[in-house]
């Protein structure tokens, strides 16, 4: 029974993954020229993988799927502080309770967008050597931020009408 546990565990994990990598590279990926960079919906999943996986679990899906997004997409240099940023955020979630949605998850999906703005301005501070230069990216930092806990906030209710967490992580709770 335990390693049956185990390859679901792996098997969600690597299925959100690509869900994150897909939806980030791929699905209303929006560029920014000003940066070079791109508004994505990516961290919605990231916020869902992080309600309903264990949290290691959670932390190698959103680092993982976010960071393979940036090597595929031409951004390989934000790969590494891609993967410690959206792992940072997916620690703001918990995965216990019966539903995705909670005023903890949805307070966690305010503070995790803050860690998204201010890691990318840090990260972009030290590439471009300027605390001045980066300021540009914030406001578009902050929309993607808003609109990924929208979407989070969506699919998260449809999936506690549906019960979708207790089906798929019966096993952990």
């Amino acid at each position: 029974m335990e390693n049956k546990s185990k390859t679901k565990d792996y098997v969600l994990t690597a299925l959100f993954a690509g869900l994150i990598f897909f939806v980030t590279a791929y699905a209303l990926h929006i560029p920014t020229p000003a940066t070079g960079g791109y508004i994505h919906l990516g961290d919605a999943f990231v916020y869902l993988a992080a309600s309903i996986l264990p949290m290691p679990l959670a932390v190698a899906a959103g680092g993982i799927g976010e960071a393979l997004s940036d090597i595929m997409t031409g951004g390989a240099v934000y790969a590494l502080p891609t993967f410690i940023i959206k792992s940072l955020m997916a620690m703001c979630f918990s995965p216990s309770g019966k539903t995705v949605i909670s005023k903890r998850n949805t307070a966690a999906a305010a503070a995790a967008g803050l860690i998204c703005a201010a890691g990318y301005y840090v990260t972009e501070a030290l590439i471009y050597r300027s605390f001045i230069s980066p300021a540009v990216e914030i406001p578009a930092n902050l929309v993607q931020a808003g609109a990924s806990m929208a979407i989070y906030l969506l699919i998260g209710k449809a999936f506690d009408k549906l019960n979708v967490k207790s089906k798929i992580a019966r096993d952990y709770f």
